[in-house]
């Protein structure tokens, strides 16, 4: 049997790769002599600067910036090409959640400064594109703190300058002055992969929809609603953008906002860029089985999420597709309508978040072998109604 696995890390306790390894170990298990290959999967948050440079022999550097609290974090990027080099960049390596201790999970108070020193630090190698993967934030800063750390000034109703702490900053913004941004983000082509279904404002907006994963209280969310709501009043009033309800705008807390409106970079469906450097659908030509994989599973998934998209591509050849995931959320049948034919937990028992980070790895591997021993059960059954004359 030919097997493809091809998940998404857990957030904040296994990576893509580790993820797929641990996978192919639970099938080995039962099938030590089936064709089982990994495609680890990003769509844009960790571990999506060391998945692209792999696949493009690119170099990796490693970097000092602000974190999201405001204390420096060991971060990196990396570059590939001679003729035109790219640079790639994660913003969860600057700004994720993971970067943020649990007791100060308050996306009032992070920031993106740290994503902005990224950006210039690739400028400092000279490169002429930049792609940048959004996901896995742990900000709701509108991108403001990224811009202020490239030149970007926001002022308040008097004109003093104000210093971007966090989303909640953003009440006193009155107007954006961009006369001062790093002119060298005028001679470099800066793309995005992000969430097309993350919006800035209204009601699916990005503090509504992922505020509380943050650690965001009601209170806390309806602030940050009217902080958003006024950065994109301001851009809308001086730089002539709506980017209210724009596709991408509130990816990544906003960021997807202030890379486009504050630095003129050009936002993409992130597939549609991810899919460029990673031959998915080559794999599946090849494939009996799909295996996939994400920290968690609901009416969320079909919306831009890596299994949902996995099983997307996975239909068109016919393939039967089962998702291994941490939590099982709130309507997560509705993936059945969106090509996953089968779900289930990774978690063999009640746990704590933390006893859930600390077995994953080991879980993963336990749940992925169950799955495969139902599998073949479901081949042994068929095999013998057939030698029956039972089914055709």
């Amino acid at each position: 049997m030919r097997i493809l696995v091809v998940p998404s890390g857990f957030k904040e306790s296994l990576d893509a790769e580790q993820a797929a390894q641990s996978m192919k170990e639970g099938i080995m298990r039962v099938m030590p002599r089936s064709n089982v290959r990994t495609l680890p999967m990003v769509d844009g948050g960790e571990g999506f600067t060391k998945t692209i440079i792999k696949m493009k022999n690119g170099q990796l550097f490693k970097v000092k910036v602000t974190g999201p609290v405001g204390k420096k974090v060991s971060s990196h990027f990396g570059v590939f090409g001679k003729k035109k080099k790219t640079a790639v960049i994660e913003m969860a390596a600057a700004a994720g959640l993971r970067l943020v201790p649990r007791n100060m999970r308050d996306p009032r108070k992070t920031t993106t400064h740290g994503v902005g020193e990224l950006i210039k630090a690739t400028l400092d190698k000279g490169v002429q594109r930049i792609l940048l993967g959004c996901g896995d934030s742990g900000t709701s800063d509108g991108g403001a703190g990224m811009a202020q750390a490239l030149g970007v000034k926001f002022l308040d109703k008097k004109g003093n300058e104000i210093d971007i702490e966090g989303g909640t900053s953003l009440l006193k913004v009155a107007n954006i002055d961009l006369s001062g941004v790093d002119p060298r983000l005028q001679h470099v082509q800066i793309d995005v992969a992000c969430n097309w279904f993350n919006q800035l404002c209204g009601e699916n907006g990005v503090a509504r929809v992922f505020g509380p994963q943050k650690g965001a209280t009601p209170e806390q969310v309806a602030e940050l609603e009217a902080a958003l709501e006024q950065l994109a009043n301001v851009i809308e009033h001086d730089l002539g953008i709506d980017v209210r309800e724009m596709p991408g705008g509130g990816a990544s807390g906003g960021l997807g906002t202030g890379l486009h409106a504050l630095i003129g970079a050009k936002l993409h469906p992130r597939y549609d860029i991810i899919m460029k450097y990673i031959d998915l659908d080559q794999m599946l030509l090849k494939s009996d089985l799909v295996f996939t994989a994400e920290g968690s599973i609901d009416f969320q998934t079909p919306r831009g999420k890596i299994p949902a998209e996995v099983a997307k591509r996975a239909k068109k050849h016919s393939l039967p597709v089962v998702a291994l995931v941490g939590t099982v959320g709130k309507g997560a049948r509705l993936n059945y309508e969106h090509g996953i034919d089968a779900y289930t937990s990774i978690l063999p028992m009640p746990s704590t978040l933390e006893e859930a980070f600390m077995h994953a790895e080991k879980w993963l591997k336990d749940c992925t072998e169950s799955a495969m021993r139902t599998i073949l059960i479901g081949l042994q059954l068929a095999a013998r109604l057939k030698k029956k004359g039972r089914v055709s």
